[in-house]
């Protein structure tokens, strides 16, 4: 049996919500699991200049504009949700209400943050590690562009013996243990023993790559994202390096990287 028995999947008004919605629910077929897709975004603000003779007018345009925004979001629900559920952050922040959401369900789907923007709603840029952080659930994050297919056929590990790694890894071994091909990229290269054995008692035979010489934690996550396309991963897994400290959110190199640049979906977990 499969632990993965319930996903929650963010969506906006964005087009990129159908793909996550068509991932999640192929997902949720192979794995016989329950999806919900959440609503979750900020209260647009209309960038428009007005003055205090406007009166209610802006705040009435902002209203109707968020509600625009929340069917437009409905109606990509109705088109891609099939057998999903739907729910929604009502009068609280998206990572908040999406936290709370995120406590009832073994896998998250995510989104990449567009560094472009988008018009469809304000989804804070920090939103995915912010609710990694703040959830402790496992996510699998999707490219903010191009074709995403079903993952798990090549899959590419980062490994580092320290507690974020260790629970993307196990969150991630429902998905690669029928995988074609494994490779292993542990930094610290006395631990690869270790944990090539530990998947093999799950079935899960590796590939191993040595990582690269001292670099900086930027560097290492460059590495790795130019790594998974040589191999050909259609998975990267990797734990998330940061800590939330007083209204702010300090990610680790490697992390930042690896979200910012990005181009084959990753598992996640903090």
């Amino acid at each position: 049996m499969s632990p993965i028995k319930s996903v929650l999947v963010h969506i906006d008004a964005s087009e990129r919500s159908a793909v996550r919605m068509r991932f999640a629910r192929d997902l949720a077929v192979r794995h016989d699991a329950v999806v919900t897709a959440m609503f979750a975004t900020y209260p647009c603000m209309i960038p428009l200049p007005y003055s205090f003779s406007d009166g209610f007018a802006p705040a009435l345009m902002m209203r109707e504009r968020d509600s625009a925004l929340r069917a437009q979001a409905r109606a990509l629900f109705e088109r891609e949700g099939q057998a999903m559920g739907w729910t929604e952050a009502v009068d609280a922040p998206p990572v908040a209400a999406f936290v709370d959401q995120a406590l009832y369900a073994d896998l998250l789907i995510l989104g990449q943050a567009d560094p472009a923007g988008s018009a469809t709603g304000d989804v804070p840029s920090d939103f995915v590690e912010s609710v990694l952080i703040a959830s402790g659930k496992p996510a699998i994050v999707l490219p903010h562009a191009g074709l995403v297919g079903p993952v798990g056929k090549r899959v590419l590990i980062a490994w580092k013996p320290v507690p974020e790694a260790a629970r993307a890894l196990t969150a991630a071994l429902p998905l690669i243990r029928s995988a074609a091909e494994v490779h292993l990229l542990a930094a610290d290269g006395s631990a690869s023993g270790a944990i090539e054995l530990f998947l093999r008692r799950h079935g899960v035979e590796t590939i191993f790559h040595p990582a690269p010489a001292a670099v900086s934690a930027g560097a290492a996550g460059e590495a790795l994202l130019v790594l998974a396309a040589a191999v050909g991963a259609d998975l990267l897994v990797m734990g998330c390096y940061g800590h939330s400290r007083a209204r702010e959110l300090v990610l680790g190199g490697a992390s930042r990287t690896v979200l910012r640049s990005m181009a084959v979906p990753v598992l996640m977990a903090h």
